[in-house]
């Protein structure tokens, strides 16, 4: 099969995220909402009530995804790797790919434990390569290091999702050990890796610049429609920034000015939700091919686990129980 086919045959996951995720976001505007119609009725303090109901509908939207949402990700990492490994996929994508992850983590704990080392060793191998920019000094340095540390960031992400991979590839081992071979595969086909940059930025770039602006426009029609509301918000940030009470720019005690800000970060959020839910699975197939392809003959040796341990405590913290 070839990516094109696989992204196809696995969009299940991405629909079915897509659908949970913008379900979590309307639970959130309707209890932030809900908080500050509440509020600045009975207690005139509506923007403190929106705060406490984004804070409140964060919260239970975080824990039931601790719960659900996991299945949608790992599931559709479990069937991109039996896709790349076997060059076929069940009729059944959806109910296969859950069964191979609950069969793999049998409870939720052990599926976050896993996916919290492979984020730690990961994330320690990039703050390492950062530290070189910053080593350089000063200002410049720091600039460097700023920017080095966002490129590392965005390649950790899929670089975890590989390790990922790699531990549903090797059904036969023990998660913690494959966790361990994956990380050290990432760390001795890096550049073969790295050949990916340009589709991971340049695709991740346009999705932003398409989805981001589609979505901004929606959202400031919308905004358009209920003028009230928003002259109604933007007094009352003013009469929060006369009383001193908060520290809030002038800019936002502009009905029209919080219009654009509103549609802008609606844009954003639009654009993380579908970005995560089909744009990055498709960039992800070549990726963990490319990650799968590179280990298959690899032959790891002690050294190559000695030298990791080096270069991340949590690896080292993981190698020493597994040994």
């Amino acid at each position: 099969m070839d990516n094109k086919e696989i992204y196809k045959k696995t969009l299940t996951f991405s629909l079915r995220r897509f659908l949970w995720d913008a379900a979590s976001l309307v639970i959130i505007i309707v209890v932030a909402a809900a908080g500050f119609f509440l509020a600045d009725k009975f207690a005139s303090k509506g923007l403190i009530g929106l705060a406490i109901g984004i804070i409140i509908g964060t919260i239970v939207v975080a824990i039931v995804s601790h719960f659900v949402s996991y299945v949608f990700k790992a599931g559709q990492i479990a069937m991109m790797t039996k896709a790349i490994a076997d060059g076929k996929l069940p009729d059944d994508v959806y109910s296969e790919g859950k069964k191979i992850v609950k069969e793999r983590f049998l409870t939720v704990a052990a599926y976050y434990a896993v996916t919290g080392v492979i984020k730690g060793i990961f994330n320690e191998l990039g703050r390492a390569i950062t530290s070189v920019g910053r080593a350089v000094g000063g200002d410049n340095g720091n600039a460097v290091g700023s920017t080095v540390s966002s490129v590392i960031q965005t390649v950790v992400g899929y670089l975890c999702d590989c390790c990922l991979g790699w531990v549903f590839y090797r059904k036969d081992e023990k998660a913690s050990k494959a966790t361990l071979e994956g990380a050290v595969l990432f760390f001795k086909h890096g550049k073969t890796l790295m050949k990916n940059l340009g589709r991971v930025f340049g695709i991740g770039l346009l999705s932003f610049a398409v989805i981001g602006g589609v979505f901004f426009g929606v959202f400031y029609l919308i905004a358009m429609a209920f003028p009230g509301t928003f002259e109604g918000m933007a007094v009352k940030l003013a009469e929060t920034a006369a009383s001193g009470e908060k520290n809030i720019p002038d800019f936002l005690t502009n009905a029209q000015n919080l219009m654009l800000v509103t549609a802008g970060i609606g844009g954003v959020v639009m654009w993380g939700i579908m970005h995560a839910a089909f744009v990055r699975p498709f960039i992800l197939v070549g990726v963990l091919r490319n990650y799968i392809e590179s280990g298959k003959n690899e032959r790891i040796s002690s050294a190559d686990y000695t030298e990791l341990d080096k270069k991340s405590k949590k690896f080292a913290k993981l190698h020493a129980e597994e040994a």
